[in-house]
């Protein structure tokens, strides 16, 4: 029994990924929980991280520069030969960090004010891009400021109101923010449950739209392609500044909730469908990252 609940906490992403796909139908039913286990997962998390460390770098404009102008360089290639999927890939590469990276870059060994420091600066440059830029390719009749707000009270609160949170248990309720730090690690189990419900809606939108395998071929390898290059980008710059890990996860780890609401919103709606495959594809690349980092981690037990 005790080699299988350590299988299970070993390999318990590849696991909520394969469960998630296959009974897709049970676990998307639960997407109404995901606000709720997002904010605990940050909450937790935060409270490991203190609002000093918070510090926008020279790191952090070199990676912002990366996903703006990969964006609209990648639409301006594509788009000529097929929109849709030029959409598509613009609205991945825009579209910011996920709130979650930090629960993947903290059990990785990398340095989690750095890539919180980033999702901040990414987040605020999405409010301001993707209002001003995206009207002008899908006519949606949202203005900047209407775009503006709603982006911001999309986003902010479940990234910003856990971090107030656990700041505020800090400084006043000093037994509780010590709870939390000392629990912190169960932040990953409450992502590994998240993913659960997520891969189940990503592989219900997948299998249930209405039937063009053309274009589901294109937005699959697309985000693959996408997935590897920002991954890849992401480290070879934080090796410059000793963040490989976190600047990987900054550009790599996308709030893919969030580029499927941009795609219904300001863009064709049938191009949210490629962040549907970017899902299953970054948690396959989380998996990896997480499976070489435990066999490391026990190779340098064994040799003490």
């Amino acid at each position: 029994m005790n080699k299988f609940f350590q299988f299970v906490k070993n390999h318990a992403l590849p696991i909520a990924i394969i469960t998630g796909s296959i009974f897709y139908d049970f676990f998307q039913q639960f997407a109404f929980i995901l606000p709720v286990s997002m904010f605990v997962m940050l909450t937790l998390s935060f409270s490991k991280v203190s609002l000093k460390e918070i510090k926008f770098k020279k790191v952090h404009f070199m990676l912002l520069a990366v996903i703006i102008f990969g964006a609209l360089g990648a639409y301006l290639a594509i788009s000529p030969f097929n929109k849709i999927l030029a959409e598509s890939v613009m609205v991945i590469i825009m579209c910011p960090t996920a709130v979650s990276a930090v629960v993947v870059t903290a059990k990785l060994g990398g340095n989690a004010p750095n890539l919180v420091s980033f999702t901040i600066l990414a987040n605020i440059a999405a409010a301001i891009i993707i209002p001003s830029v995206f009207p002008l390719i899908e006519a949606k009749g949202m203005t900047f400021l209407e775009g503006f707000a709603a982006i911001i009270q999309k986003v902010f609160p479940l990234l910003v109101f856990p971090m107030i949170l656990a700041e505020f248990l800090k400084k006043f309720v000093p037994k509780a923010h010590e709870f939390l730090k000392n629990y912190s690690g169960i932040s990953f189990y409450i992502w590994a449950a998240s993913i659960l419900i997520l891969m189940g809606r990503t592989v219900k939108s997948i299998v249930e739209k209405p039937e063009n395998y053309h274009i589901d071929i294109l937005m699959g390898i697309a985000a693959l392609i996408i997935c590897i290059v920002l991954f890849t980008v992401g480290k070879i710059i934080g090796t410059k500044f000793d963040e490989r890990i976190s600047c990987g996860q900054s550009i790599g780890q996308k709030n893919t909730i969030f580029s499927i609401w941009v795609a219904g919103t300001y863009l064709d709606p049938l191009s949210a469908l490629c962040s549907g495959f970017y899902i299953i594809f970054q948690n396959l690349f989380n998996s990896w990252q997480l499976d070489k980092k435990r066999h490391a981690d026990e190779k340098i037990k064994s040799e003490k």
